[in-house]
């Protein structure tokens, strides 16, 4: 240790409560609390994640196969939970049953609502449905130009297999529209696409 540290570490020792010296602390404090913030953060991502997705898997098989064997009932109580806790998934397969009143009072207004939930995660079964509730009228003011776009975004997302019929969906609400209407939807579509929405 040099002399002329040795003098200053020795003369900042012997001044305990200058203001420099409280902040220097609260700074070292704030920066540890970060730290542990930090490390509870990542551990929650590292394992948290896994307990989670673990639960969406769950309910997000076990809701459409009680649906598929016709227990709508059961299909209801495996889903809602997921879908109250956000997974974009439960909450369109949910969605549509309350559509369609399988194994819930017909919803229209709450499908609607469940599917642009999901939809806004990037569900492509809710961006699809929510786009034929805008065609509907189902739930939400009929609006063929938020139709377009929901279904736009559905066809753009889609898997490779999957593709083709979600275009067919929005070319048939294209036949309705005027060609602004659909230059439009497509304007509302690359917004949503690129995060400016």
């Amino acid at each position: 240790m040099t002399i002329a540290f040795k003098a200053f570490t020795d003369t900042r020792t012997q001044l305990p409560s200058i203001p420099f010296e409280r902040a220097c602390s609260a700074i070292l404090n704030l920066i540890a609390a970060r730290s542990t913030l930090l490390a509870i953060l990542f551990a929650v991502l590292v394992f948290g994640t896994g307990t989670m997705r673990a639960a969406f898997a769950g309910a997000s098989t076990r809701g459409p196969a009680a649906y598929s064997r016709g227990d709508y009932s059961r299909a209801v109580r495996e889903l809602a939970p997921a879908a109250s806790r956000g997974n974009p998934r439960a909450q369109g397969q949910l969605g549509f049953m309350y559509e369609n009143g399988f194994g819930v009072p017909q919803n229209f207004a709450a499908a609607a609502d469940l599917y642009r939930s999901a939809a806004v995660q990037g569900d492509v079964f809710a961006q699809s449905r929510l786009g034929l509730s805008y065609d509907k009228g189902h739930g939400v003011p009929k609006n063929v130009i938020l139709s377009y776009k929901w279904l736009d975004l559905a066809a753009a997302k889609a898997s490779e297999r999957e593709r083709d019929y979600y275009r067919r969906l929005r070319d048939a609400v294209a036949s309705k529209m005027t060609s602004d209407q659909i230059v439009e939807g497509q304007r509302l579509a690359l917004i949503w696409a690129t995060g400016g929405w």
